[in-house]
């Protein structure tokens, strides 16, 4: 398949920015007059929503994964008031492209097939330093050379060429990889600083600059299954209640670009106000 990176860089948050200041944005523009027949009487929830069902059908983005998963997993499946999601999440020496964490920590590395497996294995391992779920999401063609690469702990999901969600085999907890280190360096300053009060550990007077190598002497006394458990409490309080109320709001297209923006529910006035204008109004 082609590389189309407008495509690819289309739903960013960079683009939702600018349409947001100014409702103009080269890379935005350029995808509608391309992809669009008489785009200018359209508003702009049309002119994502017709995008959108582009990509679904001819050029199936990492993007369109993600908010698969979120509008079909977390969404449908489970509560936003208990569930949250993350993207591009550091763990160790990768980046999980989408994880989730309602009583348990669940990673999902989309494999989509615009994507090859190279790292595949090393980004699985690095992924079972900190969470005990590990699925990849693909499609059906790739099943076969995934099944090769992943240990059987691991969950493999296919998109359908229609969009649905299917579960070719169910992950299996697995927590006898977790590393102390490769946790706590996930957790922010005053996250880490929660788990040793909570555990019981004093925090240490010290200078900065030993700071933190003292925080983890004493957060590796925490055993490790609880130390893990904590860092999803923890997590889980990083998306505001605000957030997860409001996303149901905002249209399919876009609830992931939305839900992973740092200004979240803030610009959702000026979002409504974008999607109800005609573009060439």
């Amino acid at each position: 398949m082609k590389s189309d990176l407008i495509l690819k860089r289309f739903f960013s948050k960079s683009m939702l920015q600018h349409l947001l200041e100014n409702q103009h944005d080269h890379l935005f523009a350029t995808a509608i007059h391309k992809y669009i027949k008489n785009p200018d009487s359209m508003t702009y929830d049309q002119l994502f929503s017709q995008i959108y069902s582009y990509i679904a059908h001819s050029y199936r983005t990492e993007y369109y994964y993600k908010n698969s998963l979120f509008n079909k997993i977390l969404l449908k499946n489970h509560n936003p008031r208990t569930t949250v999601a993350f993207t591009e999440f550091p763990i160790a020496r990768s980046k999980a492209d989408f994880v989730m964490i309602n009583g348990i920590g669940k990673v999902y590395e989309i494999k989509t097939e615009l994507d090859n497996l190279e790292r595949l294995e090393s980004q699985i391992n690095d992924y079972y330093k900190a969470f005990s779920q590990v699925v990849v999401l693909t499609y059906e063609k790739n099943v076969e050379k995934v099944e090769k690469i992943v240990p059987t702990s691991v969950g493999i999901m296919i998109l359908t060429p229609r969009g649905a969600l299917r579960t070719i085999r169910k992950a299996i907890d697995d927590r006898e990889h977790f590393e102390m280190e490769v946790i706590f360096k996930i957790l922010r300053k005053e996250e880490f600083e929660s788990i040793l009060s909570r555990s019981g550990k004093v925090l240490p007077e010290c200078d900065a600059f030993s700071y933190y190598k003292n925080c983890y002497a004493a957060f590796s006394q925490i055993d490790v299954q609880q130390a893990q458990s904590e860092m999803l409490r923890e997590l889980k309080s990083r998306i505001s209640m605000e957030k997860r109320d409001s996303i149901a709001k905002v249209p399919e297209s876009l609830r992931f670009l939305i839900y992973t923006d740092k200004a979240g529910e803030q610009c959702l006035p000026k979002l409504d106000h974008l999607l109800a204008t005609e573009y060439g109004g």
